[in-house]
């Protein structure tokens, strides 16, 4: 029999860097000290919180704030925290902080972990990040706090804005709410202006990606000198934006005052970002509303970002494809730029398997749990893309359909040519090329 060997390639690192702090944080959740009261958490649903705090969803099965003691919040949160920068970022820092050399193999993992263009300057690119993270954290916890001051005291109010800061920034979704209501996620403060535009920010910063953090960094407002894949992600978050916020002021929210439907139009519309937020209840919706939140869920934040599920970058690739095949155009380009035919293949792979996947699992829920379809696929959207969004069915669901979850929640936040490049990396290439033949599409 032939030997079947199997390296550890970079991809593979990544994904099982991201399951180790998924079973540690599933442990440390199962600790006496982890709930109030104390006991601990069962292991399902100890590994379903691990595995949408690492992953930065936001789907819950127990009540953030109810149920897990401060211990266990603050697990959750670092869960968050290192899910959100990513596992290799966070573990790179670390070394950097403790004065260890960075080998070139670590340097190339890195490269990937945060999708770089190269290797060269990635401590520094790195530390940027990091640096970056820091920043924007402690502002949105700073501009926070006054409104925790108000509901909870001085002290908790510390460690509620910064929750919420760390969560809205990484794009996961989890809130301390609870006390107010479970499972209400931020509907508490639907009509506050503050809360609803600091929060907005926190997600959008996080989501357009660390690249273009630093073209925004060198190059200021000069749009023109920003990278090709900077400019896409900035025009498309700017539409994918303002079109759901125009469809959501004109079609829902209608029994809401002027400023809470403002409000919560915009916030719905920014928050399928893979945010999972809400501010309103999304069980309200019609169910024109609720197909529009899957479709915006399916469209993502920008690669290397904190955002994890489908990317943005994805579907405008696939649009600049689409406009260059309308065109009759033989090369797919943008801002006068061509993009390969290798970057256009990949897009159309990926949005395939994330879509089949999104599809199937909903489908197989529904059977399961005998709910609707379209409920059951808002819920597989949403742990795919990693949104963390709900109509409230994933606590009552059974252990078999929550598997189903955890499965899309970590392909959506370790991405699925991760997955497919550690399944496949063994794989020989051939470097044949057979004949050609076409065939009719369309």
């Amino acid at each position: 029999m032939p030997r079947i060997r199997w390296r550890l390639t970079t991809f593979r690192i990544i994904a099982l860097a991201f399951l180790g702090i998924i079973l540690t944080g599933t442990i440390l959740l199962m600790l006496p000290v982890s709930t109030r009261p104390y006991g601990g958490a069962s292991f399902a649903d100890a590994f379903f919180t691990a595995t949408s705090a690492t992953c930065v969803t936001g789907l819950i099965v127990r009540d953030t704030s109810t149920f897990w003691s401060d211990f266990g919040k603050s697990v959750i949160i670092c869960m968050i925290q290192i899910g959100g920068i990513g596992v290799i970022t966070a573990a790179v820092m670390l070394s950097v902080f403790m004065r260890r050399k960075i080998s070139l193999g670590q340097r190339k993992i890195m490269q990937d972990s945060i999708s770089a263009d190269n290797v060269g300057g990635i401590v520094k690119l790195t530390k940027f990040v990091v640096k970056g993270v820091i920043l924007f954290e402690l502002a949105g916890a700073a501009v926070l706090y006054p409104v925790f001051l108000r509901e909870v005291g001085p002290i908790k109010a510390i460690a509620y804005s910064l929750f919420h800061s760390v969560s809205a920034f990484c794009n996961a979704g989890f809130d301390l709410m609870g006390y107010t209501e479970r499972f209400s996620s931020l509907t508490h403060f639907q009509g506050n202006v503050l809360v609803n535009v600091t929060v907005i920010a926190l997600i959008l910063i996080g989501g357009i990606g660390f690249k273009t953090w630093g073209d925004i960094r060198t190059h200021g407002l000069r749009f023109r000198k920003y990278t090709l894949q900077s400019k896409l992600v900035l025009l498309l978050s700017v539409f994918f934006v303002a079109v759901p916020f125009v469809l959501y002021l004109a079609f829902e929210f209608g029994d809401l005052p002027a400023k809470e439907r403002v409000l919560s139009a915009l916030f719905q519309a920014v928050t399928p970002r893979t945010a999972g937020f809400n501010t309103a209840d999304l069980n309200g919706l019609s169910e024109g509303g609720i197909a529009l939140m899957i479709m915006l869920m399916l469209t993502g934040g920008a690669s290397g970002s904190t955002a994890g599920g489908l990317k943005i970058t994805t579907i405008a690739v696939l649009l600049c494809a689409a406009a260059a095949a309308f065109r009759n155009h033989k090369d797919t380009t943008a801002f006068g730029r061509r993009i390969s035919s290798e970057t256009v293949r990949t897009a159309a792979t990926v949005l395939l398997m994330y879509h089949v996947l999104f599809l199937a699992a909903g489908i197989v829920i529904s059977r399961i749990e005998s709910l609707p379809l379209l409920t059951c696929l808002f819920e597989t959207s949403s742990a795919i893309a990693t949104v963390g969004l709900t109509l409230g069915i994933t606590p009552g669901l059974s252990l078999v359909s929550r598997g189903i979850l955890v499965a899309l929640m970590f392909m959506g936040r370790v991405g699925g040519m991760t997955l497919l490049l550690s399944a496949f990396a063994d794989k020989k290439v051939s470097s044949g090329r057979l004949p050609e033949e076409n065939v009719n599409v369309g």
